[in-house]
């Protein structure tokens, strides 16, 4: 049986009351756009338009940034990694990002000039995988840990690229600060989608590179004649990436911004957590965190986007794991005239959330509150494909998480 539980934030904060985020303004995502328009293999991932089961679920319009098509990587997170690793390239030739190019950093003169380079990060699967492709565009090193219980077959893509890559003994947590003191011990570069206290620059950086998906959406959905999302649902696992769509679409819209809401694996929900906790501080869940949402399966907040989501979402959304399983469904085989979209576990949780909150019962008072209604333009983002093909084809063909 489903099971969600909804916290509502109790002072959700204006735009001039709350955090910053000008770090994630459309002049950055713009400037981090062109740096990643310089690859080859770049293009602007599909918008998908659901407007049958709009109609269905008794909402305006539903959008779905679609990522499995990321440059050919199946998920997002390649955006945090080549930006993060370009900005370090270019800050050892003396320059800022906007005065290279992909050609120019994967070049002789500049291999030459900053020599040989290990970059070292813990990933559930697709920021290693986007880090070991970054890693090798630029022709340079890459080691990657991953958590106990993760999926050989996400190691594997991640050593197809070239990087070294194995699964450690340790929860998702401890596996980053193993991963941090072995490349502090060993001179490697550290380039993590989580924060700590004096780790900020980098996870920054990784932020902004998710910008570029932002930007396409927005201009994609007004290119179809929306001006704006009414609601905007968000994935959080360490919260990288839903600081990185919630500081853009604030900066833009500032106090016509959309409603945020945040959604997570019960088993991993550390902002519902933190926002029943509702002290103002972030607080972590432990244990071994298993859900079937492997993406989304991390305890402790990132520091660097914390704030933004303290102060901007207007709910928190803690859901067992079956919510995400039927979002894999309901977008694989969608309502006749409405296009397919191969989504994994992590990605089809908004969709799953938004099915259960439109139509069940008990999602009545909440979707209320959300002002869920017949005139809402809803966007989500399908933050990966088919990562792990055997249990996509586990849930959507076979049910399991039914």
């Amino acid at each position: 049986m489903s099971k969600v539980d909804i916290k509502f934030n109790e002072n959700p904060k204006a735009p001039d009351a709350g955090a910053d985020v000008s770090i994630l303004s459309r002049e950055i995502a713009e400037k981090v756009r062109r740096f990643h328009s310089t690859f080859d293999t770049y293009a602007p991932t599909p918008l998908a338009r659901l407007t049958h089961l709009a109609d269905h679920l008794g909402l305006g319009e539903i959008l779905v940034k679609d990522e499995s098509y990321r440059f050919d990587l199946n998920a997002f997170k390649v955006l945090g990694g080549t930006y993060a690793v370009g900005k370090l390239l270019a800050q050892k030739l003396g320059k800022e990002i906007d005065e290279v190019s992909c050609n120019e950093l994967r070049s002789e003169e500049t291999r030459k000039a900053v020599g040989d380079i290990t970059f070292a990060s813990t990933t559930d699967g697709n920021h290693g995988r986007g880090l070991a492709w970054a890693a090798q565009q630029f022709d340079q090193k890459a080691i990657i840990y991953m958590p106990k219980g993760s999926d050989p077959i996400r190691r594997d893509n991640i050593r197809a690229l070239g990087a070294e890559c194995t699964i450690s003994e340790l929860y998702y947590d401890d596996c980053v600060r193993m991963a941090w003191d072995t490349a502090q011990k060993n001179g490697w570069l550290t380039v993590q989608d989580t924060s700590w206290e004096g780790y900020e620059e980098i996870p920054t950086s990784i932020m902004q590179g998710y910008t570029t998906l932002a930007l396409e959406a927005l201009e994609q959905m007004q290119a179809m004649g929306v001006n704006r999302p009414t609601h905007v649902l968000l994935q959080a696992g360490v919260g990288c990436f839903a600081g990185a769509m919630l500081g853009f679409f604030m900066s833009v819209f500032e106090k016509d911004a959309p409603t945020f809401i945040i959604v997570e694996p019960e088993a991993a929900n550390c902002f519902y957590v933190s926002a029943c906790e509702n002290d103002g501080t972030p607080h972590a869940v432990t244990g071994s965190l298993a859900t079937l949402m492997a993406g989304l399966a991390c305890g402790e907040p990132n520091i660097t986007s914390w704030e933004m989501l303290r102060d901007y979402p207007l709910a928190y959304a803690s859901c067992s794991d079956d919510i995400a399983a039927k979002g894999m469904r309901i977008l694989g085989a969608p309502m006749k005239g409405d296009p397919q979209v191969i989504s994994g576990e992590s990605g089809a949780a908004t969709t799953g959330f938004l099915q259960w909150v439109m139509q069940e019962e008990e999602g009545r008072e909440a979707r209320e509150k959300l002002g869920l209604t017949k005139d809402a333009k809803v966007l989500c983002i399908n933050t990966e494909g088919d990562t792990s093909p055997e249990t996509y084809r586990d849930v959507v063909w076979f049910g399991r998480n039914n």
